[in-house]
């Protein structure tokens, strides 16, 4: 019996013997190219530089490129050892006139300080922090595609090299390409990672210009595409190889729990709830026999406890899902609800975009819709649509003259002299002091409302708290 299994083994390890050998092949390529880079010595990097920045997912329509601020400052500080993360930035308005979303118009400097470590990531206002799960997939991966992290990362993981190229995937996060030039210097990360609104979503990143540190290299030109547009043009200009990094999550942050998962809800009207618990809100029409809800935010998550909570509220089901428009925060879970028998109404504006974005493979972390199989239906919704059963009317209009999207539509319930609507009026904290400037759209807000001659006594946010058309006039001096 013994000749058979040694004959056996040695045909095992003849024909394992090529895979051993790439094996090796790859360990040795990519340990000249973190040689060549000072990879090895590396364990923390702050760098520091201006530029321009983009705001991902917030352009004033689906063709145009996402919108510009001016990075007046940014440093970055990341810690290899820890997963750690954290960008500081001084930024201010970069489109004239302001369009689109991510915060505009902005008055003076604004002052951003973005964190994650390990799964956790979180915003700091002042001294308080504020978690930020949404945004906890792209800061590890700006983590981990920094020069040195993507060589780090790809020695950890077995990363095949062929010719210039490195290929490794880190399951349901994401998958890369990495390029280095004849002086294995990096050169180009690509990544596909997974994306609320468009699936498998492309970011690229280009290294140029690098100088030496002490043997360490690093690039002093940064550039960045998420997407079809550009997302970051950055000049760097202070480079410190293992500064002291110390990023620790704050207990608040640690004890936080599911932000997506709370939801409230509030009865506005017979047959209408306000669906409150988070940063995003919802609201939920009843009518005769089915559901309409107004708003599927931020991502798949918040899409379910939004779903769960209209369940307990009525058992008819919900026969349209309305998008207000397509902006990434607020459209993100409309591929989860795309999976229920259900019809999306749009701006027309935004239908093609979302009938290709709804339609887009999500194969790096497969979400509700890829597995189900099933395909979206978009319905576009011009100047206005009725929807009505006999016994209550819902007009969707769109917004004219709006800065933050070109085919914003609100809605507004006659007999019930509601109006609902998203990003158009934000309104302040109850007895917050009045703005120094008067927003542009909420006048724009107040002027629609004349225009259309629409009757309205609530003003339903799908940000902030439900406030009177009196409370609006008041804020702009009307």
């Amino acid at each position: 019996m013994r000749r058979p299994i040694t004959v056996t083994l040695m045909a095992v390890l003849l024909l394992l013997s090529p895979l051993a050998a790439s094996a090796q092949d790859n360990r040795a390529a990519l340990a000249l190219i973190a040689k060549a880079m000072g990879a090895g010595s590396v364990k923390s990097i702050q760098y520091s530089g201006s530029g321009v920045n983009f705001a991902v997912g917030q352009n004033y329509a689906p063709e145009t490129p996402w919108p510009r601020f001016v990075v007046k400052s940014s440093t970055r500080s990341v810690s290899y050892e820890t997963a750690a993360i954290r960008d500081e930035l001084v930024r201010t308005q970069g489109e004239n006139p302001a369009r689109g979303g991510g915060g505009q118009p902005m008055q003076g400097e604004q002052r951003q300080d973005l964190q994650a470590r390990g799964d956790f990531a979180w915003n700091v206002m002042g001294d308080t922090p504020a978690p930020a799960p949404v945004a906890l997939l792209d800061r590890q991966l700006q983590l981990w595609t920094t020069p040195h992290g993507v060589i780090k990362l790809a020695m950890a993981n077995n990363a095949t090299v062929q010719g210039n190229t490195i290929y490794f995937a880190i399951p349901g996060r994401f998958r890369i390409w990495t390029t280095v030039t004849s002086q294995n210097l990096v050169e180009k990360v690509v990544a596909l990672v997974p994306n609320a609104v468009l699936g498998d979503m492309r970011v690229e990143i280009n290294y140029s210009d690098y100088k030496d540190f002490a043997g360490v290299k690093f690039p002093m030109k940064i550039k960045q595409t998420i997407g079809d547009y550009p997302a970051l043009d950055l000049t760097v200009t202070d480079v410190q190889m293992n500064a002291a990094v110390n990023i620790a999550i704050p207990g608040p942050i640690l004890q936080a729990s599911a932000p997506y998962a709370r939801v409230a809800s509030q009865m506005v009207a017979d047959g209408v709830w306000h669906l409150t618990g988070g940063t995003h809100h919802s609201v939920v029409i009843e009518m005769k026999d089915h559901l309409i809800v107004v708003e599927s935010p931020l991502n798949e998550d918040r899409a379910a406890a939004v779903l769960g909570e209209v369940k307990k509220l009525s058992s008819k089901p919900i026969k349209y899902v309305v998008a207000t428009h397509h902006h990434f925060d607020h459209a993100g879970g409309l591929r989860a609800v795309a999976a229920e028998p259900l019809t999306i109404l749009a701006p027309e504006s935004n239908r093609a975009f979302l009938e290709k974005s709804l339609a887009a493979p999500s194969t790096v972390n497969p979400d509700r819709l890829a597995k189900s199989g099933k395909k979206a239906t978009v319905e576009g919704v011009g100047v206005l649509r009725t929807l009505t059963d006999g016994a209550r009317t819902v007009d969707i209009h769109q917004v004219a003259d709006n800065n933050h999207h070109g085919g914003i539509i609100m809605l507004h319930l006659p007999k019930e002299k509601l109006l609902i609507e998203a990003d158009v009026f934000n309104p302040p904290a109850a007895n917050a002091p009045a703005p120094a400037a008067v927003n542009s759209n909420w006048v724009g807000l107040a002027d629609n409302i004349k225009r259309l001659n629409l009757t309205v006594d609530q003003i339903v946010p799908l940000h902030s708290r439900i406030v009177s058309l009196t409370e609006l006039n008041k804020l702009i001096g009307r």
